[in-house]
């Protein structure tokens, strides 16, 4: 029988109601993600992320084209949160996370989905965009452990994420899945409405590390640890080499990452001549080539997909 979840024993002690319970009360005066807006959320849905008490999901269900440590044999249970922290002009998500197509949900809604999915066989539960709904989601995975929860949590982000809220989710989430979309901040301002995101995502992967470490699998199918994601763009948009780089030298050479091919002009990015084009084979091998140089061998089984079918 799999072990319990790490957050069951902060359920049963009473701690992970604690942790809820600041979060919510961190609402009236929103600091959780870096634009620190300080609207009052209980009463209110006018900061960046457009999000109020209750949480806003778009669908939920089991996922089976996630990273292959996730999906194993009976999927991942994602469930698709409504906006976003940041507002990247090339979102293949944009009616998600920039129109904020969804619903609100009570937090017993909420929680009855990561029952639902435990229910269905799936091997996590995959919190999709969580950064601005971290008190929504503590709240509903307290009740959750309650009816019996005990699958993994998968905190599935763009990487865009405060320190102090991470603390709070310390012992909570099990598998940390950020993006690290750049580490240049011309190209985080321009493309992610975000300059401040290299400073930010290089102090949350380090937080993040420092909680669950590298990437542990039993049977193949991921139990705890980080799955960092990094999508390689047309004219090396994003530097991906920098971001190579960081992982192996300040992170950890046996990071798992899955270096992304598929990228599209979406949402805005036919606006910006560098981004409005598909990714080539020949930028992609060069990604492949700096992931080789600098010793970062744990690659996701689905990397280099598109252009291995061509």
């Amino acid at each position: 029988m799999p072990q319990p979840a790490s957050y069951v024993a902060l359920h049963r002690s009473g701690e992970l109601a604690a942790r809820a319970g600041r979060a919510r009360a961190a609402l009236a005066d929103c600091a959780l993600c870096p634009r620190d807006c300080r609207v009052n959320r209980l009463e209110t849905a006018d900061g960046h992320c457009r999000i109020g008490r209750r949480a806003r999901v778009s669908s939920y269900g089991p996922h089976f084209g996630e990273e292959s440590p996730l999906v194993g044999r009976r999927g991942s249970g994602t469930i698709f949160l409504t906006s976003c922290s940041l507002h990247c002009v090339f979102c293949q998500n944009w009616d998600v996370s920039h129109e904020r197509l969804g619903a609100e949900v009570s937090d017993e809604a909420f929680a009855a989905m990561m029952l639902d999915l435990e229910a269905r066989g799936c091997h996590n539960v995959n919190l999709v965009t969580p950064t601005h709904m971290v008190a929504q989601l503590l709240t509903a995975l307290d009740l959750a452990a309650g009816e019996g929860l005990m699958v993994p949590i998968v905190y599935n982000t763009g990487g865009y994420d405060r320190l102090e809220t991470l603390r709070l989710l310390d012992g909570v989430v099990d598998v940390y899945m950020p993006d690290v979309k750049t580490l240049d901040p011309a190209a985080a301002a321009r493309y992610l409405g975000a300059p401040d995101y290299p400073a930010v995502v290089r102090a949350a992967i380090g937080e993040m590390h420092r909680q669950v470490g590298d990437l542990a699998m039993d049977d193949g199918v991921a139990t705890r640890g980080l799955l960092v994601r990094h999508l390689v763009m047309p004219g090396d948009a994003m530097r991906t080499g920098e971001v190579v780089r960081f992982l192996a030298r300040e992170v950890s050479r046996d990071t798992y990452l899955n270096l992304m091919d598929q990228y599209r002009p979406c949402g805005e990015a036919c606006h910006y001549p560098a981004i409005a084009r598909p990714l080539a084979a020949r930028e992609f091998a060069a990604a492949l080539d700096a992931c080789r140089a600098e010793g970062l061998t744990r690659l996701d089984g689905h990397v280099g997909r598109r252009f291995r079918s061509l």
